[in-house]
């Protein structure tokens, strides 16, 4: 009796090598399409949800302090939210000295971390200032330093006021050219629109201060 060759392609029972690797190779792509999904995902959604710090602190305007007032402690969000108004004379904030620009007003977002040695600094009622508990560094309401070891102003975040939406910018922490210092410029402060509602702090969004001559050592800043 004549013996009968086998076609390896043909079909039989089970699945031929050529099907086992179209499997194993549709297996592979599928998995990359995942992986690649995944990653898509991972990039679009927002690494810190609001009211996190390195998320978007939104707070109502009237958490806003008066101008020149003592400033705003927000824990959670690690900033000292302040009112800025150099127009008005003041123990906080007196008239424009050596470095400063003509005019300072509006709203700013004080990180509140010294910029010496990262020590958490507090407000002196009593003296009118920030001042670092750990070694002695102070800083004017605006964060500009008044005395060392700390080798620049205090950091600020982005700072936006929205209409009653919190949904519409109505105005944002401009970029000031400070003429002295290095680094990045700071953001400035913000003069809040009439019908400001809300303000967001941007605690992912952080400015390095300028590096400027100390309050101290200005003749016309000291008594």
């Amino acid at each position: 009796m004549a013996n009968v060759a086998v076609d390896a392609g043909a079909s039989g029972n089970g699945i031929t090598r050529r099907e086992f690797l179209y499997y194993i190779w549709g297996a592979s792509m599928a998995l990359l399409t995942v992986e690649a999904a995944g990653l898509l995902v991972w990039f679009l959604i927002p690494k810190f949800r609001e009211g996190e710090f390195g998320g978007a602190f939104v707070v109502g305007v009237e958490d806003v302090p008066k101008p020149n007032g003592d400033p705003r402690n927000f824990p959670d969000g690690r900033f000292w939210l302040v009112n800025l108004d150099t127009n008005q004379d003041s123990e906080t904030m007196k008239k424009p000295v050596t470095g400063d620009p003509p005019e300072i007003v509006g709203v700013a977002a004080i990180y509140k971390v010294c910029t010496h040695l990262g020590c958490i600094f507090a407000w002196t009622d009593s003296n009118n200032r920030f001042e670092c508990p750990c070694h002695g560094s102070k800083f004017r309401l605006d964060g500009r330093r008044i005395e060392s070891p700390a080798p620049r102003n205090l950091d600020r975040f982005k700072l936006y006021a929205l209409a009653e939406d919190k949904v519409e910018v109505l105005a944002e922490s401009p970029e000031v050219d400070v003429n002295e210092g290095i680094g990045t410029n700071p953001y400035g402060a913000v003069v809040l629109p009439a019908n400001t509602a809300f303000i967001s702090v941007d605690t992912g969004s952080r400015k390095k201060g300028n590096e400027q001559e100390l309050l101290s050592n200005i003749s016309e800043f000291m008594p």
